[in-house]
């Protein structure tokens, strides 16, 4: 389906936004830094979106459910028109599938390259005070926390993000058998 090179680009671009999208959630369920300049340029980048949302889907708990609707939306749009431009008819049942699974891979997309980002910097740049690194660490923190729960210590080796990138990569095999888009 990607060999189009106009679905290629609906892709790419409509994957960042989603990435965006799902940023923002994850720098409220973390409770990252909202002064941080790289919060404030996502808030930005989402709030012409999020804001009218949020006035019909109200938040459950710590859940920002207009991110959850918004970043729903953007991968049922992506599905669809991609769908469209090849030809392909689907039913309701392939759409709300592909979506959902879609957020979902993206979801874990986006923590992948996170913990990635976090493990190059640790070796890098342990004690780094940008924003950016600040961001990836506040982001990762909490998994790394949980999962440090159930790895033993072995003396300041911190393996726990191994266990991570296992599971991430597992779950995404999972999701990669439903076709992602």
């Amino acid at each position: 389906m990607t060999s189009d090179p106009l679905i290629f680009l609906l892709k790419t671009l409509a994957n960042l936004y989603l990435f965006v999208v799902l940023l923002r959630l994850v720098l409220q369920l973390t409770k990252a830094d909202f002064y941080n300049p790289i919060s404030q340029g996502i808030v930005k980048a989402t709030n012409p979106l999020i804001l009218p949302i949020r006035k019909i889907v109200p938040s459950v708990a710590r859940v920002d459910s207009a991110s959850v609707v918004l970043a729903l939306l953007v991968q049922l749009v992506t599905v669809a028109v991609i769908f469209f431009l090849s030809g392909y008819n689907a039913g309701p049942s392939q759409y709300f599938i592909y979506t959902v699974m879609g957020v979902i891979y993206h979801f874990l997309d986006l923590y992948f390259w996170a913990m990635l980002i976090s493990v190059i910097l640790s070796w890098v740049a342990p004690n780094a005070s940008h924003p950016g690194a600040l961001l990836v660490q506040q982001i990762t923190e909490p998994l790394y926390r949980f999962v440090r729960g159930f790895v033993p210590n072995l003396g300041g080796l911190d393996i726990s993000p191994i266990f991570i990138f296992l599971g991430i990569s597992f779950a995404k095999q999972m999701l990669a058998s439903y076709g992602v888009i």
